[in-house]
């Protein structure tokens, strides 16, 4: 390093002898004792989680890592059928795919959870945060009233599939009660799961990634990086899906079911 040029960091450097990572010696302090959820909960945050905190985050992690055939894994899938020379084309393909419609949602619920309960907390006067289920539910009805009339979506209600019950957000919850941590973004949430059909007139399902994306933000992790997290768990999942497709590959098939059953359509016939 030259006197007059350097570039701070609180992450990873390294030596012809050493490598270290968040002021510990990797070899030495790291490896072997560190697991992979923990240690990206720490680079984040920049602080080590704990036991209780790296039990809730790696859930989360499990709970996106993968959903079957979603457009991420037949991206995934697809593009390794067309560059098996690439397995990191491959798997940027599917993790292209995460937005607004899959795997979006978790930082899109995080975030609007956050500010729902950023503006309670900074109102003129400022209102406490709620102590009861009743009070939760209250703050939830503003809110969801407050979204309808803005003509937005409350990220995180509804699923393509899972039309009654999302499976993993009651066990999220469990979970997150379990370590203490069921914090005022998960109780928010819950509320709005209660009471939204009051207001929106039916009733629809906690997105299991939108609880994923509350479970985050109460881990006091940044609301702006939780898609982040989804993309690291489904980055495993992706991983598994090129796997499989190695081992037993559907991407032709998916490829000449589209492509056999092409109809052309003459668009001046459209006008």
């Amino acid at each position: 390093m030259t006197d007059d040029l350097s570039f701070p960091t609180s992450l990873g450097t390294s030596t012809a002898d050493e490598i270290r990572l968040l002021g510990k010696d990797l070899t030495a302090d790291l490896m072997g004792t560190v697991g992979f959820g923990e240690l990206a909960f720490w680079l984040v945050a920049l602080r080590r989680p704990t036991p209780s905190e790296t039990r809730v985050f790696e859930a989360v992690l499990v709970a996106l890592a993968d959903h079957g055939f979603t457009p991420t894994a037949i991206a995934a899938r697809l593009t390794y059928l067309s560059a098996p020379d690439s397995l990191q084309g491959a798997l940027a393909a599917g993790l292209l795919g995460g937005g607004s419609r899959f795997l979006g949602v978790t930082e899109d619920c995080g975030s609007y959870l956050h500010e729902v309960l950023e503006a309670e907390s900074s109102s003129s006067p400022a209102r406490p945060l709620p102590t009861d289920d009743a009070g939760w539910d209250e703050l939830a009805r503003r809110a969801v009233a407050d979204t309808r009339a803005a003509k937005r979506f409350v990220p995180g209600l509804g699923h393509p599939v899972h039309k009654v019950r999302d499976p993993r957000t009651p066990v999220l919850i469990r979970i997150a009660e379990e370590e203490g941590l069921r914090g005022p973004h998960l109780r928010l949430f819950e509320a709005i799961g209660r009471v939204h059909e009051e207001i929106l007139g039916r009733r629809l399902p906690l997105n299991g990634a939108g609880v994923c994306g509350a479970a985050l933000a109460d881990l006091g992790l940044p609301v702006e990086m939780l898609r982040g997290f989804a993309l690291l768990a489904r980055a495993a999942g992706l991983l598994g899906q090129i796997a499989e497709e190695r081992r037993r590959p559907i991407g032709m098939d998916a490829y000449l079911a589209v492509d056999r059953n092409a109809v052309y359509v003459d668009p001046e016939a459209e006008r």
